[in-house]
């Protein structure tokens, strides 16, 4: 830390335990709302999540509207759809309920309430110049973390990516963590959405931007992770596992929101604006080969990460130990029945120079990895998963 300024930003209210969805009326209320946008979508509604968070706005007193269109990967046509109702309605607060994409949208149609112009213009790291609306984020996934990040992701279709929204001004007021939220998640997504928020422990972990602070962070989240994912995953209606797994999510979200995340985000973007291959999916098809790519650049840490996992690395070298973090993330890929290979989806050997090309453009993300990235890297850590 010697010679370093660091800055730690997170969300200022986080609400957590089962059954904490029943006071996001309160909670609006405390933030000076009179009416309510909800940004959610379909499978929400399917599910009854919806049908909770409406009798809490109802006893709160509060008038509230739904906004339910949203799409899974959005593009930024959807930020414009949600900020056009969004504007008609004029909410005090904005709520998002749902996975990663209900969320995202909902702090994107927050902060366009209030500044001008297309989501475009604001692609990038601290081009948002003013705050939006408040907003209140409920998870229903263990995953993307983005009820404490300033981040969100949408895709662009013309681009073939997938682009990061980041400012301040998208960090929510409040999250509200409820594990009861997780318990009918199907196994797939269990799954998916989990290696996804463990891997946001790990990248941040491994972040050049890493700081004392974020190491214990991301530390307590791969344990949290990697000693409940596989029991939500087998046995969803366990609200221990699914509560340790928010919390971990959670963690992790604040980690990689300060330290940033790495070279495995940066492969998955491509891959799943292109192919549409779910973005927890994506990242844990490219994780092992990067993980062996970035072992060089912080063994230590490597080795560190193995004990996080679970693995005895006990009278093993650093280096020995390093490879064993690979193992644990390939032995529980396969626990959670993830797909192994890009060929999978229709990934073929043709396409490989077009998404390294992908890859080379996040240059975000590529600037945290532990160890520098060429062009034929990428090409080669593709095939080692084709």
């Amino acid at each position: 830390m010697a010679g370093r300024i660091s800055v730690f930003r997170t969300t200022p209210r986080i609400v957590m335990g089962a059954g904490s969805l029943a006071g996001a009326g309160a909670e609006a209320k405390t933030l000076g709302a009179g009416k309510v946008l909800v940004v959610t979508d379909p499978g929400i509604i399917a599910a009854g999540l919806l049908a909770p968070l409406e009798e809490s706005l109802k006893e709160a007193g509060l008038s509230w509207r739904v906004f339910s269109e949203v799409e899974a990967d959005p593009r930024f046509e959807i930020v414009a759809a949600c900020a056009d109702f969004a504007a008609e309605e004029m909410p005090d607060v904005v709520l998002g309920l749902g996975g990663g994409s209900p969320l995202d949208i909902a702090k994107t149609a927050a902060i366009m309430l209030t500044n001008p112009g297309s989501i475009s213009d604001y692609y990038g790291i601290d081009l948002v110049p003013a705050p939006g609306v408040p907003t209140i984020i409920a998870p229903t996934t263990a995953g993307t973390g983005s009820e404490v990040t300033p981040i969100a992701i949408l895709s662009d279709t013309d681009e073939k990516l997938k682009i990061g929204v980041v400012s301040p001004h998208l960090f929510p007021r409040v999250a509200l963590l409820d594990p009861e939220l997780t318990l009918g998640l199907p196994p797939a997504i269990t799954a998916a959405s989990g290696m996804d928020a463990l891997i946001h422990a790990l990248e941040a972990y491994t972040s050049n931007n890493a700081t004392d602070f974020t190491d214990l962070l991301a530390a307590r989240a791969m344990e949290l992770i990697s000693g409940s994912l596989r029991t939500a995953y087998t046995q969803g209606s366990d609200l221990a596992a699914r509560a340790d797994m928010l919390e971990g999510s959670m963690l992790a979200g604040m980690a990689f929101a300060n330290a940033g995340v790495t070279a495995v985000h940066a492969f998955a973007y491509p891959i799943g604006a292109e192919y549409h291959i779910p973005h927890g999916v994506a990242n844990t098809l490219m994780l092992p080969p990067v993980m062996h790519f970035n072992l060089e650049g912080c063994l230590e840490r490597f080795a560190a990460i193995a004990g996080f996992l679970g693995q005895s690395v006990e009278g093993l070298n650093t280096r020995e130990a390093a490879q064993e973090s690979v193992q644990a993330i390939l032995a529980l890929a396969k626990d959670l029945e993830v797909p192994t290979s890009l060929g999978q989806f229709g990934v073929k050997e043709a396409d490989i120079p077009m998404l390294a090309e992908g890859v080379m453009k996040v240059e975000r993300l590529l600037a945290n990895n532990p160890r520098p990235l060429t062009r034929a890297d990428a090409e080669a850590i593709y095939r080692e998963v084709l």
